[in-house]
């Protein structure tokens, strides 16, 4: 797994964005089954906000995280000591992770699976890593259930352009209805899944959600790769513009559910 795949990249305006996510809005379907002193592998780990909040749940428990770029690893830092909660943070290729068999009781991806081209490979790899018994906990969005109102020409020309672009990075943009297939080919015998919603609907949500995006189609790595794809300069702009008066219009919705996953090792 390497960083050539990651669609949104590490802009400012991505790690703001990342920055928000917690474990309770982010990965409530895992909280129920963490203990103090259990031990914790965030794989894909981003910013760290999601790694700060669940290491203090299995605090004094040994945390580690990984990820592919060492840039965005100093961010996640910053998230851990601004918390107060020790992580051991690392490079690492997911698909090779650096621990040995059974290693972790817990075994956590957020938002991993849909940027990868060999999603089973990798659900193998960290119930490699799992102690026998573990947990092996995935998150994954599935963008075919992002609905909004109004329905702004640019906001559907991004849909269309993020999924196009994903596809294109060798990803899946609907990985969060394929978590469960994934999972049985990896060869998960006790599965228990579930979903739940991002909901943008507060002129708060909608003012964070609509400005971060409008700054990413603009500005980041998904710019360069919505203009490989093809869309124009003229295409990008109306993308930002439909963004910013998505976040204005007194009506404004958006929701998208994501697939949950809960995997005995």
């Amino acid at each position: 797994m390497t960083t050539t795949g990651y669609v949104h990249g590490y802009a400012p305006a991505v790690q703001a964005s990342h920055g928000r996510r917690t474990a309770e809005n982010s990965a409530a379907y895992l909280l129920p089954h963490l203990r103090p002193g259990a031990s914790l592998l965030d794989v894909g780990c981003g910013v760290g906000s999601i790694t700060a909040d669940l290491a203090a749940r299995v605090a004094p428990g040994r945390v580690a995280a990984v990820d592919v770029s060492a840039e965005v690893l100093e961010t996640a830092r910053a998230a851990a000591a601004a918390r107060g909660v020790h992580v051991e943070f690392g490079v690492a290729d997911a698909y090779e992770l650096p621990y040995a068999d059974g290693t972790f009781d817990v075994v956590h991806a957020h938002q991993v699976l849909q940027h990868v081209a060999e999603p089973v490979r990798l659900l193998r790899e960290m119930r490699r890593v799992a102690r026998p018994g573990g947990v092996v906990a995935v998150r994954e969005a599935d963008f075919a259930t992002t609905h909004f109102h109004p329905e702004l020409p640019g906001l559907t020309a991004w849909l269309d352009g993020y999924r196009a672009t994903a596809r294109a990075g060798s990803g899946d943009p609907h990985a969060g209805a394929k978590l469960l297939a994934w999972a049985r080919e990896a060869g998960f015998a006790e599965i228990t899944p579930s979903a739940s919603v991002w909901t943008f609907a507060t002129p708060d949500s909608r003012a964070w959600w609509g400005s971060t995006w409008a700054e990413r189609v603009e500005a980041s790595t998904l710019t360069e790769r919505l203009r490989a794809g093809g869309v124009e300069q003229d295409g990008i702009e109306a993308m930002a513009a439909d963004w910013r008066a998505w976040t204005q219009h007194p009506d404004g919705w958006m929701t998208m559910v994501h697939g949950e996953l809960l995997c005995r090792a």
